[in-house]
This record gives C-alpha cells, structure tokens and sequence, in this order.
C-alpha cells in the first residue's frame, strides 16, 4: 500500500542483543529482564524525539512472553519507559517472528488514521529463560501447533531443514552448501561491525569454510541444516518514531535526517496448510513483489535489503522471491559476493538474523533501524554506500514458515 499522505521513521534506537557469541554473556548468571530491554530501547528513541511529551501513542511487538516471562498486558509497560506516556492510547500486537514488522505496520496505520502525529514502537523478546530445546516447544507455537507432535524435537529448524532438503534435490547440494555458507560468512563479517550484534566478538577467522565443512547431522540436530546456518537465541529490543510530517516538525527534525515510508505490505498465509512448494516463499514472494510493484520498481532499484534469515536457506529463499536470482540460482548469486557488503545489493548489513541476533518480537524494527541508520548515514562502521540511482531500503520481516509477512519499502526523507 502506498501511503496517501507522508509517513516517516526517525529515532532508531537498539539494544545489545544478548546471547551465546557475545563476551558478557551468562547463562547460570542473573540477567537482565523485559523490563530493562522494553525501557531502554524506548528510553533510547525518547531521547531523539524530545521526550515523552511528544508521543501520542505506543506499540509494542512481542512473541511469547507470556510463555518465555509469564508476563502478559504488555502495553503497561509504555508508561514504564517514562511517566510521560502514562494514560496515552498503547497496545501490543502478535505476529509470532514477525511481531516486530507487525507493529511497525500498526503505527503505520495509526498515523496515516490521524490518531497519532508520533508513534513510539518497540519491538522485543527475553528468550534465554529456557534452553534451547525446551525453547523449541515454545516457539513451535508460530506454526500450526496440531503438527508438533509429528514435528522435529528444534521445531522450526526442522521445518527449515525440509525446505533446504527439497532444495537440495532439486538443484543440487553442493552448490548450495556453498552459498549458505557464504551466507554465514556475510552474517559474521558484517556483525563485526556493530557493536551490538550479537556476533560482534566473533573471532573465528574463517566462517565461511567452518560452516562449509560442518555437515549436517540428523542424528545430532536436524537433516540438512548445521547449527551455524540458524539464528541462534536473544534477548534484545529495538525501537522506532513511526511519524507524520507534523510529527517531524512536533519534534524539529529535518525530512533528510528521517526516512519516508514509500509502501508497506502486510499478507498472512493460511497457517494451517503445508507450503505448496518447499522450494519457494510464497507468502513472501507475493508481499515483496506487490510494495516493488505498486512503487514500479524492481529489487534491482534497492540500495539495501534487511532480510528475515532465521535460517541461510530463508535468506537463499527470500533472493529468488524477490527476483535478484532465478529459482535454484540464489546460492549461486551469494556465491558471486552480490549481497556481500561490498557487492552489488548489500544484505543485513549489521548481521541480519543470524549474525545480529533474532529477539523474536524486535527483528522486524531493528531492520528499519538499520535501513534508517544506512540511509542517513548513521551507521557508523558498518555504514555502506548507497547509490544515488538506487536510493531505496527494504525490509522483510516473517513469522513463522512464511505465514505472516511484514515488508516496507523506505527511501531517505
């Protein structure tokens, strides 16, 4: 949907995203909870808007934190993040993986209703409160929960794992395996460069061939996946000032400091129904292509990509539904170092899912923190080059095996 009035996003803002691969991690030590992510993520936008005083509503993405923190009634906490907003219209929004991307289309619609010139969202999850294992159980609850007990014990790695099982018998698995890996390679190398990825104290010298030579194992994990082409467990948030043109006035920022929102899409697949084809995204293939379409442009016109790689296969997937590769090509076109930082169309340039983190409910809005920081200019060591013909962002936020879709297309105010 193109926007029928101007809609923009300023006043990025993200927390570390904690987990194993970072230093200061502990599992058996206590750690910081909901609360301290859901405050300092807001907190951290509040401060570049001017304050509370300037927001008229809040929303918050999360997944399962009434399953990871026994806590629900999640908008009780916006005025948590400053008294300011207490007594303010706030809400909390679910879209399993995707609730990040879910709640930034919710304070789209806000503001282009005329219910709110400035809307705070904040996108969060605390994961870490179970092992891994158990974990699974619990984010098995983004898919259609009647197939757990026929599922794999990792849930979704094991529905992920399918996926690159067909793929592999139909195009062939080593060259695959080859791009999956360059595609982990691409995840740590550019989480080397933000500070708070959780990958960021990656030492490993050669990500590339370890992920190569790691061959997946069932009897340890799953089929056709190893654990390196998976985005591992954070705890994390990221926030956002989604705004109107008076917004931005409200709180004197400049439309060059800001990006505007060009088209955002949102489409949900019937969870209940097996993909018709293991080898194609197709919930994601129809909202990418609809926010290029209606714009008149092709993924070939985006300067940047935030993609929803929960697994390398995902990413793999996601290039061939956008059209940057033919079908089956896709690991060929990461191969060749086209969405390496350097390469033709830069993708997750901060590490994406895999090298940044996946705190469930804050992906989607820590990619538009991304594509707003690469855009203006902000991202410090892991800023790219954006070419002046092709000035345009984009981001994909998923939930679940390709059931709820998020996609924005964005370009400097």
């Amino acid at each position: 949907m193109i926007p029928h009035k101007k809609v923009y996003m300023y006043g990025g803002y993200n927390t570390i995203s904690m987990g194993t691969g970072r230093k200061e991690f502990n599992p058996k030590a206590v750690r910081s909870g909901v609360e301290d992510y859901i405050k300092e993520a807001g907190q951290g936008v509040l401060k570049q808007i001017g304050g509370a005083k300037n927001v008229d509503e809040g929303v918050i993405g999360n997944f399962m934190a009434a399953r990871f923190n026994n806590q629900a009634n999640l908008p009780g906490f916006l005025p948590m993040i400053d008294e300011g907003l207490s007594m303010k219209y706030g809400t909390s929004v679910e879209g399993a993986c995707g609730s990040g991307g879910l709640a930034l289309q919710s304070g789209i619609r806000n503001v282009l209703a005329g219910t709110s010139e400035i809307t705070l969202a904040v996108g969060f999850e605390v994961q870490n409160t179970y092992k891994a294992i158990y974990g699974a159980d619990i984010l098995a609850g983004a898919g259609w929960y009647q197939k757990r007990k026929t599922g794999h014990a990792y849930f979704f790695p094991g529905q992920f794992s399918d996926r690159a099982g067909a793929y592999f018998a139909k195009y062939g698995k080593e060259n695959a395996r080859k791009g999956m890996s360059r595609w982990y390679a691409n995840a740590i190398e550019n989480s080397r460069l933000d500070p708070t990825a959780q990958e960021y104290h990656n030492t490993n010298p050669d990500p590339y061939n370890t992920c190569l030579k790691m061959e997946p194992n069932g009897k340890a994990f799953v089929d056709n996946l190893n654990y390196l082409d998976c985005s591992k467990v954070s705890d994390g948030a990221s926030g956002i000032a989604i705004c109107s043109e008076e917004g931005l006035k409200r709180i004197g920022v400049a439309k060059s400091e800001a990006v505007e929102v060009l088209s955002f899409v949102h489409a949900v697949r019937d969870i209940t129904k097996d993909p018709k084809d293991l080898t194609e995204l197709e919930a994601i293939k129809f909202a990418t292509n609809k926010a290029l379409n209606e714009l008149g442009i092709t993924a070939k016109d985006l300067a940047t990509i935030e993609l929803h790689d929960c697994f390398s296969i995902a990413g793999i997937l996601t290039l061939e539904a956008l059209g940057l590769a033919e079908k089956g090509k896709g690991c060929d076109f990461v191969s060749e170092g086209n969405t390496a930082r350097t390469g033709f169309i830069p993708v997750n340039t901060t590490g994406g899912l895999i090298g940044w983190g996946h705190p469930t409910g804050g992906t989607g809005v820590h990619q538009s923190v991304t594509i707003w920081q690469q855009l203006t200019g902000r991202a410090g060591n892991a800023q790219i080059k954006i070419p002046s013909d092709r000035p345009y962002g984009m981001t994909v936020n998923m939930g679940g095996d390709d059931v709820t879709i998020s996609v924005i297309i964005f370009k400097r105010g």
